[in-house]
Order: C-alpha cells, then sequence, then structure tokens
C-alpha cells in the first residue's frame, strides 16, 4: 500500500495543484490512510489506541478527519502498522504537519459555534460547492448589509461586537469565491430567498443587484426555483454539497441546523442528497433566465 498510490502523485498533490489542499483536507487523507493500514494489518481500534495511550474513540475520530494529529501519535501508529521507515512514513508523516496548520478561522474562534468550524475547513477545500437555499441567500453570496441585518438578527441578545465578528467571518469566506481561484459554485435558490426582506428595501435591492453580477461570473451558476414552478420538490430543509479535487475525498453533505449541524460522509447517506440536487437543478429554469427572475423581485420591492 503507497500513500503516493491512494492520494495521487504526492508531488501534484503538494506542489502542481493551484487550489492545494488545506488542513482540512489534509487531515481527512491522513485520516483515510491510517483507517486503511490498521485494516489491512487486522488491528482493532482498541489496541491502537492503547498504543497511543488514548481511547479508542480517539482513533475514530483521527481516522475521519475530525480532530488534529499529534506528530508522536501518528508516528507510534505508524511504527504498529508495520510503517517503521521509509519514504511512505516520511511521506504520511510530512503530510500531518500540513494537517496541523490553522485555518484563518482560528482568529475568529470566539465568534464561531464548535459545530460549524469544520464546515469552514471544508468550504475553503472544496473545488465544487452546490447549494440548495430556500429562505435566505446563501452566505457565500450575501452582501455586508444583508449578512449583517440577517446575523443582528439572529443574535439579537448578542453584543454588536460579536455581531460584526461574524459578519467578518462571512466575508473572509467569500473570498474562496474570486476570479483567480479555480473554485465553482452552484446555487439554487427557492424564489421565497429573494422575496423574504432582510434589513429592508434598500438592502434588499442591494442584495439582488448584488446575486445579478454574481450570475455573470463564468465560476458561479445560479438558478431560482420559482413560486410558479409546478411539480417543485416540497419539504427539504438547506443542504450544501462539497465536492473536493483529491479522488481519495468522498463528497460531504452539510446540513445546518438552529444549534447544530450535520455532516454526511457514508455514500448510502450521500447520494439521496446528490439525487436531489440534481433534480432542483433539472426543474429550475435555467440560469440564463436567473435575470429576469431578480429584475422581476426588485421591481416588486
Amino acid at each position: 500500500m503507497s500513500i503516493t498510490r491512494d492520494m495521487g502523485d504526492l508531488t501534484e498533490i503538494l506542489g502542481g495543484d493551484l487550489r492545494q489542499p488545506g488542513p482540512t483536507a489534509l487531515r481527512i487523507l491522513v485520516g483515510a490512510h491510517l483507517r486503511r493500514l490498521r485494516e489491512s494489518r487486522g488491528i482493532s481500534r482498541e489496541k491502537a489506541g492503547y498504543t497511543i495511550r488514548a481511547s479508542h474513540s480517539k482513533i475514530s475520530r483521527m481516522e475521519c478527519g475530525r480532530c488534529s494529529f499529534k506528530l508522536r501519535d501518528v508516528a507510534d501508529l505508524l511504527t504498529l502498522y508495520d510503517m517503521a521507515d521509509g519514504a511512505e512514513r516520511s511521506a504520511l508523516l510530512a503530510l500531518t504537519e500540513q494537517a496541523n496548520a490553522p485555518g484563518w478561522w482560528q482568529d475568529y474562534r470566539d465568534a464561531i459555534p464548535d459545530w460549524s468550524e469544520p464546515y469552514l475547513g471544508l468550504e475553503q477545500d472544496a473545488a465544487l460547492i452546490r447549494t440548495h437555499e430556500i429562505q435566505f441567500v446563501p452566505g457565500l453570496l450575501q452582501t455586508e448589509d444583508y449578512a449583517r441585518a440577517l446575523i443582528a438578527q439572529g443574535l439579537r441578545h448578542e453584543s454588536a461586537e460579536l455581531i460584526e465578528r461574524r459578519v467578518e467571518v462571512r466575508m473572509r469566506r467569500q473570498r474562496i469565491l474570486a476570479a483567480s481561484t479555480s473554485r465553482k459554485l452552484w446555487a439554487v435558490l427557492d424564489e421565497a430567498a429573494l422575496r423574504r426582506r432582510v434589513g429592508g428595501g434598500a438592502i434588499m435591492r442591494d442584495q439582488l443587484r448584488h446575486l445579478g453580477e454574481l450570475a455573470e461570473s463564468p465560476h458561479i451558476t445560479l438558478q431560482v426555483m420559482p413560486f410558479s414552478a409546478e411539480g417543485a420538490i416540497g419539504g427539504v430543509g438547506p443542504v450544501t454539497i462539497l465536492r473536493f479535487a483529491q479522488a481519495d475525498l468522498d463528497d460531504v453533505v452539510y446540513l445546518e441546523h438552529f444549534a447544530s449541524a450535520q455532516y454526511l460522509t457514508k455514500p448510502s447517506e450521500v447520494s439521496p442528497y446528490q439525487q436531489l440536487m440534481n433534480e432542483l437543478i433539472v426543474q429550475a429554469p435555467p440560469p440564463a433566465a436567473t435575470g429576469e427572475i431578480l429584475r422581476q423581485a426588485m421591481a416588486a420591492l
């Protein structure tokens, strides 16, 4: 078993891809490789945990990429898995060091709920983001004033400082959609997200105008499911599907709730949402119709 074979050419991953994987993607890659090594040796999670003075649940979190790695722990596990030396061991330890690099969101730990922090890393590393939103404009597409009004509404009992910190995080996230990146976003919005006023008429007009401008970008596809659409899929809340450039990384479905979130990674869990998104894209008017729908929404303000 070779890490360069399982992950693709290591040189390409670390140097050739313009969107080099960030720490979240690297943790998932390292964790997946550790799991394959453990299973190939027939070693239980309990035994692996005992080796690094931890519980089997810690091994599970490591293998899912849901926690940072201590270099000593990874080294001890590799020794247990009969990988005491060689290029593959060195390569995996090098990836482990990179996976522990802090992301930009670490500076906002005071303003970010614990359950949303993993999403920021996944979003940062994704090559394609597909999202369906019902009530509001997706965060990546919000103007600063719209974001501020929406966040203030949700945090009306919190301090103005916390609200501004959350706004900063939302604006910082949007840098991934800069024209210089190769990341793509495909969003399907319900018409309700365009009609629901957030922050008043002027803010909504600016927001709708902003959506129209973003829809012109070659790496952003925007569709709107109008109220008049027949056979539209109902009863489905907001959903985001993240796809990564690295072949070893499966799609991740992110479902955000009021005070928590779900991260679905099993193919049996992810597949229905992939099918849902495909159906929404087919049922919604084509992207070429979005500009007119936005103009109609703006005229109704």
